[in-house]
């Protein structure tokens, strides 16, 4: 169990595509003076900027800190629970929790060790359906439907607050145990994963012609939702590869499968 002094190192805050650097730096105040100090950001357009400084009001050790990634499987690397912030329902089929559950189920993770993502989108579209694909469940804040798009610094602050109240509440609930012997695989390799079971899809013509988004979609949702270790993903890589041996062997050509890790 971790000690509760190093929950909140567990939890970042992980921005995707931000247009505005105000708001990097409205966003780093808002997670300091709740306690916490991790933020990813995925390709912002401007930053290191001087309005992000500006904005920050002396959250500068948030900053200095900050990730720059060039994609939110990078920003989400090591991270075995990815919630995104999302002020519509997509057509993406994920669970949806309000912010308060989203905090209850990212404290219990953290207290089992386990790394938690808190992924914010572009101030004017959110996050892309790809974007919160890679994502376990999606968080809406429970807004007025005829105004529902929060600032992006806000929305933040919402998320970090509630994360704070459950950290401090007097008789917090027990995290549930793990549902797994070894910790589930991170989000980088799960990442490679769904890649090479794409890859083996198309090589074993399981589309006959049909658009792979959906069948996609769907199969990620049943890995994430089963939280496969390092140990079973090597033995899905064995699978698949074996797989994609056959289809060449059937096919006459030439096997350009992947393995993963041995």
């Amino acid at each position: 169990m971790t000690a509760p002094e190093n929950i909140a190192s567990l939890l970042r805050f992980v921005l995707v595509r931000t247009s505005h650097p105000g708001n990097i730096g409205s966003a780093a105040r808002a997670i300091r003076t709740m306690g916490f100090e991790r933020m990813e950001l995925v390709r912002p357009a401007r930053f290191p900027d001087p309005e992000a400084t500006a904005l920050a009001a002396g959250a500068d050790a948030v900053l200095d800190g900050a990730g720059i990634r060039d994609a939110l499987v990078d920003g989400l690397a090591g991270s075995r629970l990815a919630l995104g912030l999302s002020a519509r329902r997509r057509g993406v089929n994920l669970p949806e929790l309000s912010p308060r559950e989203a905090a209850a189920q990212a404290l219990a993770a953290a207290a089992r060790g386990d790394a938690v993502a808190l992924v914010f989108g572009n101030e004017r579209t959110g996050l892309e359906n790809e974007e919160l694909a890679l994502c376990h469940a999606m968080v809406r804040i429970p807004s007025v439907d005829d105004f529902s798009s929060l600032n992006l610094s806000q929305a933040v602050q919402v998320m970090a607050y509630e994360l704070r109240v459950a950290m401090l509440e007097d008789a917090p609930a027990a995290p549930p145990p793990p549902l797994h012997d070894e910790p589930p695989a991170d989000a980088a390799q799960m990442e490679q994963f769904y890649t090479h079971l794409a890859q083996t899809l198309d090589d074993i013509d399981f589309h006959k012609g049909r658009t792979p988004t959906t069948i996609m979609l769907r199969l990620r949702k049943l890995f994430q939702r089963a939280q496969p270790d390092t140990r079973e993903l090597r033995v899905l890589h064995g699978i698949l590869a074996d797989a994609q041996r056959m289809a060449g062997m059937a096919k006459g050509g030439e096997w350009r499968g992947v393995r993963g890790e041995e």
